[in-house]
């Protein structure tokens, strides 16, 4: 048997493990059950990935999330690690071929949503594996008290019956001590280890602004903390609009959302990456799978709906252990406006019935049917042919989505079928005349078989990477060709994609999952609130706060947070000092109150204090231009 170090080096090119992951690794090699809290960006993958890789078989890796899914995937192909997600598998033929290369193919890792291992021959498959163990990611969704409860992760027991002589490792990064509880009853552990690393990170500063002027507030941070940021915002116009205010600002950013193209969120990526933009200004799409160890600040725009989600955020600042600094920007309107956004628009269920009805029927989905299939899903002409809210409709369908309903995945997806409607050799007699249409349409014929004999669907993102060119110029391309009766073309784009897990009951569906929706609605309250607390609890430290709230009991004061700091600052001995640092600063040219503020970190009420004093000391004096210098 390979030594755990020996497979860390040979995949990853690393010697040695982080805090707890060679323990965790070693408790699973001796077929323990083990439950592993670890932060954002702690390895929790390793964890599992280590032992499955050295132990005989395959590890069976349960996620609620796609995009996660086929990100682990990728990683593990790229490492030369054989590794399946059964993710968009639209129809019984290709599940049956996937599931047939995990039994003889040699793969290592197949990952799986819950809801997909409810399926017979998903199941039926399974019990013929060889399964070395089992990891359920996210474990907190199976927690009715977890912040993403999702029903479909009570049914993994099924597993250890399934195959009751395999061990089971849950991994999460945030739970509270009752979800700690719940995830070991649900998940039928028997004596499981325990891993916990502190919830408290040395070298984060949390921090709560107020401000009512948050765009200059955020251009000052900027330029203070000139290393690479992410900024947070509630949706996906305000990322765009953000970007475009710190770029005409001078600061280089980009915009994520879940929106984009496959070959635009990765160009916005990679320049973020590449360090060619500091800033990522981004909804909370962009999270799953990024690891860049320099982010040195990660900034809140608007309020979290929940400290777990707030914390795995702030949590992909200062990775490499550097100080980085984790910020709330906060307004008179911010609870307002959460509350608005997270509690007012929480669809009723008579609300839920109706969003699911017209959903059936925008997708042509018959009564009884629907199971396991796949649709492309235009949210905005959706929501406009039926003249719904955007906002309330969105939660109707994330509640539909985390209640197993339905899957919902938020990606930018297009396709267009085509069919030549001339014969090959008037095709080519054509390009002869029409050189620029020649790339494009023998690409096609490359690609797509049987396209003079019958409608083919192609994909227009996928055909301009192959030729270097863009979407919209491929489009252009084969619309030019339609006009002049080459090809026949429909096109289509959608934001969304929806699998129908179940099938459609109408009424029914919603009456079974109605308890729960409400159990949920007011778990999202709850929630809320503790983010309320959180910010408005100036004299407590921000990072005692936390760790408090995750059951991490008794730590000490961290000396960097926002409270920490303007606690300090009301010493006297300490406004003394930093009297001293505002003249400092002053000896060498004049500045503004902001300009003051963001070159020494003096919480803005105690610096306002610190100039009035020196004013009436006749100390300093304020110029035309509204700076302060020293007095001659």
């Amino acid at each position: 048997m390979k030594h755990p170090i020996e497979v860390l080096e040979h995949y990853w090119g690393h010697t040695k493990f982080r805090p707890q992951q060679e323990a965790i690794i070693q408790s699973i090699l001796d077929n323990e059950d083990c439950l592993a809290l670890l932060p954002t960006g702690g390895g929790k993958s390793i964890c599992f990935q280590i032992p499955a890789l050295i132990k005989e078989g395959i590890c069976i890796v349960v996620s609620p999330l796609i995009a996660l899914m086929q990100d682990q995937v990728d990683t593990l192909t790229a490492r030369g690690i054989k590794a399946m997600a059964l993710t968009n598998v639209k129809n019984f033929e290709d599940l049956n071929r996937l599931l047939d290369n995990c039994l003889y193919g040699g793969y290592k890792f197949l990952y799986l949503s819950p809801e997909r291992l409810q399926q017979d021959i998903v199941q039926s498959r399974i019990k013929q594996m060889n399964i070395n163990l089992i990891a359920v990611d996210e474990a907190h969704c199976i927690s009715q008290w977890g912040h993403d409860f999702r029903p479909a992760y009570r049914t993994l027991k099924t597993l250890r019956t399934l195959i009751p002589h395999t061990n089971v490792i849950a991994l999460t990064a945030t739970a509270t001590p009752k979800v700690v509880q719940d995830i070991i009853k649900e998940l039928d552990c028997v004596n499981p280890k325990l891993f916990k690393t502190t919830f408290k990170r040395s070298n984060l500063g949390y921090g709560v602004i107020q401000t009512e002027d948050k765009h200059q507030k955020l251009v000052r941070l900027l330029t203070t903390y000139k290393n690479s940021s992410i900024i947070y915002v509630r949706n996906r116009n305000a990322s765009v609009a953000l970007s475009r205010f710190l770029n005409e600002h001078n600061i280089a950013s980009q915009y994520y959302h879940g929106g984009l193209t496959a070959v635009e969120k990765e160009s916005h990526y990679k320049q973020w990456m590449d360090n060619q933009v500091q800033v990522m200004v981004a909804t909370t799409a962009f999270g799953m799978g990024i690891d860049k160890a320099d982010v040195e600040t990660v900034i809140h725009w608007s309020l979290p709906e929940s400290i777990e989600s707030y914390y795995q955020e702030a949590g992909r600042a200062g990775r490499n252990g550097k100080n980085a600094y984790a910020i709330i920007l906060k307004d008179s309107e911010d609870e307002m406006v959460a509350k608005a956004q997270f509690i007012d628009n929480l669809p009723s269920i008579k609300l839920i019935k109706h969003i699911y009805k017209r959903l059936c029927n925008f997708l042509q989905v018959s009564y009884g049917e629907g199971e396991q299939t796949v649709h492309d899903f235009d949210f905005k002409s959706f929501c406009k042919l039926y003249k719904l809210q955007s906002l309330p409709t969105y939660n109707c369908l994330k509640l539909l989505d985390q209640n197993s309903v339905l899957a919902l995945s938020e990606q930018f997806n297009s396709r267009a079928e085509l069919q030549f409607l001339v014969s090959s050799h008037s095709l080519f007699k054509y390009l002869e005349q029409h050189q620029t249409l020649a790339k494009t349409t023998k690409t096609i014929l490359r690609m797509y078989e049987g396209v003079f004999d019958q409608l083919i669907t192609i994909d227009p993102t996928r055909i301009a990477r192959k030729i270097n060119s863009s979407e919209e110029e491929v489009l252009k391309q084969l619309e030019s060709l339609h006009h002049q009766n080459i090809i026949t073309l429909t096109y289509f784009r959608s934001d969304t994609q929806i699998t129908f897990i179940e099938p459609r009951e109408d009424d029914q569906t919603i009456n079974r999952i109605s308890k729960t929706v409400k159990q949920q609605q007011q778990l999202k309250l709850q929630q809320l609130n503790s983010v309320f607390d959180y910010v408005k609890a100036d004299g407590v430290c921000k990072q005692h706060k936390l760790s408090d709230y995750f059951g991490d009991r008794g730590t000490t004061s961290c000396k960097i947070c926002s409270s920490c700091r303007s606690s300090k600052s009301k010493n006297k001995t300490n406004f003394d000092g930093n009297q001293q640092i505002v003249l400092k600063l002053l000896e060498h040219q004049a500045l503004s109150s902001q300009d003051i503020e963001a070159q020494c970190g003096i919480d803005i009420t105690d610096l306002s204090a610190i100039l009035k004093t020196l004013l009436e000391l006749d100390t300093i004096q304020l110029t035309n231009q509204n700076t302060y210098r020293l007095k001659a």
